[in-house]
């Protein structure tokens, strides 16, 4: 476990917001640190891909319509992403437990961010320092080379703790709970996923009555059993209907120019 732990940690500090190596954020931050992504991962990692998968797609749901405006950071996503990924797939207990256990996982998160945030000025001004005292190489060391090894501990060893350790008593810990808390722990893992649909639904749907196609794909999943091939077929038909029947838009000049021709005949 040595090794998966140590992997798993490479991995979530490769995917970090402030790591530049994949692409920048293309590649880690926007790639790595989706829980859809980091599921199948830490699911070849850990041996398991069927289940790492599935955490990550619930996981991936809850988290689906996160926003860091201005810096502010709900939840930490590389933390969701990773350690929490990882030890609700050793906890034996279904996704909803797994879903209960990332998201406050992800609220623990913020912290060491933060964290790492301050260390980060503590660098920028030392590299200010060197700036003023023409230290180009104190500049490179503080700008770059610095606030990554901060930000690889700061990733690597909580990450690496939580699954080295989590893999010896996350089963015994889980199973020592009362049932009560196990099973609110389910509801709660239910329903987060839930409650990530509705906000990218608020942030997408414009008008009350687009709620229909959405709709339309429940009742295709839940009463009609399709895939997702056949889903996506259906959504592409609505798609296209919707762009080439609906109204054109009325401009406001529109009403004045047709004042005008109008008055041309007189």
């Amino acid at each position: 476990m040595f090794i998966e732990a140590a992997l798993i940690g490479i991995l979530c500090y490769l995917g970090a917001l402030t790591t530049p190596w994949l692409l920048g954020l293309t590649g880690g931050w926007y790639t790595l640190s989706r829980p859809l992504v980091s599921g199948m991962l830490v699911g070849i990692v850990l041996g398991d891909v069927q289940t790492g998968i599935m955490v990550g797609v619930a996981v991936q749901a809850v988290y689906i319509a996160m926003v860091t405006p201005g810096g502010s950071m709900p939840a930490d996503l590389n933390f969701v992403a990773y350690p929490a990924v990882a030890l609700g797939v050793m906890s034996g207990q279904g996704v909803e437990v797994a879903v209960a256990i990332a998201a406050t996982i992800g609220i623990a998160g913020t912290i060491i961010f933060n964290i790492m945030l301050v260390f980060n000025s503590y660098w920028n001004h030392r590299a200010d320092l060197a700036i003023e005292a023409g230290d180009e190489k104190g500049v490179y060391l503080n700008s770059a080379i610095f606030p990554q090894i901060t930000n690889f501990l700061m990733r690597f060893i909580p990450t690496f703790i939580a699954v080295y350790f989590g893999h010896q008593y996350i089963e015994g810990f889980m199973a020592s709970l009362p049932e009560l808390i196990l099973n609110t722990m389910t509801i709660l893992g239910g329903i987060l996923p839930a409650v990530g649909i509705a906000i990218l639904l608020k942030q997408i749907i414009k008008e009350s009555s687009m709620l229909i196609y959405f709709l339309v794909g429940f009742v295709g999943i839940v009463f009609l059993n399709l895939n997702m091939v056949g889903l996506v077929m259906i959504g592409a038909l609505f798609a296209l209907l919707h762009y080439n029947y609906k109204p054109e838009p009325q401009t406001a000049n529109s009403a004045p120019a047709q004042l005008a021709d109008d008055e041309d005949e007189f």
